[in-house]
């Protein structure tokens, strides 16, 4: 998509630190980050969510998250690392183009991904697992 900038990145574009880069993704600093390290794995090929992702290249971004995971673990030392990706504007997504973030954590960093947790009803929770499952046997 010749206005998205997630694309002008993930293909050199505009300038940006890059941690590593293939023919499927790039690696780079988040322009926002929640902690010092905090890196976006971005599709090169414009791919709005995780529906969109062709199995290719929803493999060769595992793969580059694993790399990047290892790397930062190596690298920086965290305590822990959050791998997140919002799917959605409802998860929280801002940016319509498929990406990872890997964010290293350190104890006390003040940054803690939370969520409520709620207390569903045995048979919400059998109907959803259900309705999912019913799901996947059709995508086969």
């Amino acid at each position: 998509m010749s206005d998205c900038i997630f694309c002008k990145l993930a293909n050199g574009e505009i300038p940006t630190e890059t941690a590593y880069e293939n023919d499927y993704v790039r690696v780079i600093a988040d322009a926002n980050p929640a902690n010092v390290g905090h890196l976006l794995v971005i599709t090169k090929k414009h791919t709005a969510n995780m529906t969109e992702l062709d199995e290719e290249t929803a493999a060769e971004v595992m793969k580059a998250v694993r790399k990047t995971v290892i790397a930062m673990k190596t690298a920086l030392k965290p305590d822990g690392i959050n791998v997140i990706q919002n799917n959605g504007e409802a998860a929280g997504q801002t940016v319509m183009h498929f990406h990872m973030h890997v964010i290293p954590r350190y104890y006390g960093d003040g940054i803690l991904p939370t969520w409520r947790q709620l207390h569903p009803e045995q048979v919400e929770t059998h109907a959803a697992v259900a309705a999912i499952a019913a799901a996947l046997q059709e995508q086969k």
